[in-house]
C-alpha cells in the first residue's frame, strides 16, 4: 500500500475517528490543523479541540490559525509538503489552502451528497423522517458541499435512532470512507463526479432556538422526528407557565423533551393539553394522536424520567397544556 502524507484539518469528536483511522492504516499524518482553544465552563479555562486531544497524545504537530489565509500558516502548511489535505467538521477553507496539495483536498461529510448540505446534516435527516443517509467524500471547491462527489456509502437511519445514535454510525461510517479514498486516490483509481443538481434538495442549515421549538399542532410522526432529530443535542423544547399565585398571569418555563413515544390514542383534546395517567405517565395532544413524554428536563433541574418528574412536581402551580 502506497502511503500518503496527509496534513488533517478537523475540531470535534466526529472527526477523531477519522483521524485515528487514516493513522491506523498507515498513512503518515504530518500536521493537524484545529481551531485555537476557546473559554469554557463557569471558570473560562481554555479547552482544546477534541482533535487536539488526539493529536497531542499521539505526538502529531498541530497548527491552530486564527485566520486561514495568515501567509505564515499558509508557509507552515506548504512546508509539509502533504499529498492530500483531509477535512472533517472543520472551517470553509480559502483555496490558498484547498488548493496546494497535489491530490486535492478532500472533506467528509455527513450525508448522501448533494442532499443535506450544511451544518447540521445529521440533525436534519433525523428531523425530516428519512430512513437513510450516509456520508459523502469531495473534493472542496469555493462554495460549501458542492465540490465533486469521490465515494458515497448508506447509513441506515432505524425508527430508534436519534441525532446521537446515528451521528456515532455516521462517525464510524465517515472514517472506513476517508481511508478507502485515501486508498484510491494513492492507486490513482478514483474518478471524482460532479453533484447531481437536478434533484430536489434538502438543506441543513445550522441549528438556531427557533427551530427547537416543538408545535404541538403538528402531527404526532413529525413531533416524535423533530424531538429525536435534536437529542440528546441541543434538544427539543416546548414552555409550560408556572401560575402566579397573586393573579392570573403565567411565567413561560422552558421544558426541554429527550424522548418520546407515539400512542395509538386519537387526540382529543387540544394540541398541547396535558393528560396525566395513573401509571405515571404524561401524555400531550397533537393534532392526531397523543404522545407520551418519556426523558425531560424542566429549567433549573437535571434531566430525568416522566415518572421521576411528576413524582415531585406540582402540577398545581402550572398550566395544564404546554406551548
Amino acid at each position: 500500500m502506497k502511503k500518503l502524507r496527509v496534513i488533517f484539518m478537523g475540531t470535534p469528536e466526529f472527526a477523531v475517528a477519522t483521524l485515528d483511522a487514516i493513522r491506523k492504516a498507515g498513512h503518515d499524518v504530518v500536521c493537524v490543523v484545529t481551531t485555537p482553544d476557546k473559554p469554557a465552563g463557569r471558570g473560562q479555562h481554555l479547552r482544546s479541540s477534541d482533535v487536539k486531544n488526539y493529536a497531542f497524545a499521539h505526538n502529531l504537530p498541530v497548527l491552530q490559525p486564527e485566520k486561514l489565509k495568515d501567509e505564515a500558516f499558509v508557509e507552515s502548511l506548504r512546508d509539509y509538503y502533504a499529498d492530500v489535505f483531509v477535512v472533517v467538521a472543520f472551517r470553509m477553507l480559502p483555496k490558498c489552502v484547498y488548493g496546494m496539495p497535489p491530490l486535492g483536498t478532500f472533506n467528509v461529510h455527513a450525508s448522501l451528497l448533494p442532499q443535506y448540505r450544511g451544518a447540521a446534516p445529521i440533525q436534519r435527516a433525523v428531523m425530516n423522517g428519512e430512513t437513510k443517509t450516509g456520508v459523502t467524500t469531495f473534493l472542496l471547491d469555493e462554495h460549501t458541499d458542492t465540490g465533486s462527489i469521490l465515494l458515497q456509502k448508506e447509513v441506515e437511519i432505524t425508527h430508534k435512532d436519534n441525532a446521537g445514535t446515528l451521528h456515532d454510525k455516521l462517525m464510524v461510517a465517515g472514517a472506513e470512507i476517508a481511508v478507502e479514498t485515501l486508498q484510491q486516490l494513492a492507486d490513482n483509481t478514483i474518478t471524482p463526479t460532479p453533484q447531481n443538481m437536478t434533484e430536489t434538495l434538502k438543506p441543513a442549515p445550522k441549528i438556531f432556538k427557533e427551530d427547537m421549538l416543538i408545535r404541538w399542532d403538528d402531527t404526532a410522526e413529525n413531533i416524535y422526528n423533530h424531538v429525536r432529530g435534536l437529542a440528546p443535542y441541543p434538544a427539543a423544547f416546548t414552555r409550560i407557565g408556572l401560575k402566579n399565585q397573586n393573579n392570573d398571569s403565567v411565567k413561560p418555563c422552558i421544558l426541554k423533551i429527550f424522548e418520546v413515544e407515539i400512542t395509538d390514542r386519537r387526540s382529543t383534546l387540544e394540541p398541547g393539553k396535558i393528560s396525566l395517567n395513573f401509571d405515571k405517565k404524561m401524555t400531550v395532544s397533537t393534532k392526531n394522536y397523543d404522545i407520551s413524554v418519556i426523558f425531560l428536563q424542566l429549567e433549573g433541574k437535571t434531566k430525568m424520567k416522566t415518572e421521576d418528574f411528576l413524582a415531585g412536581f406540582r402540577f398545581e402551580n402550572y398550566t395544564d397544556y404546554l406551548f
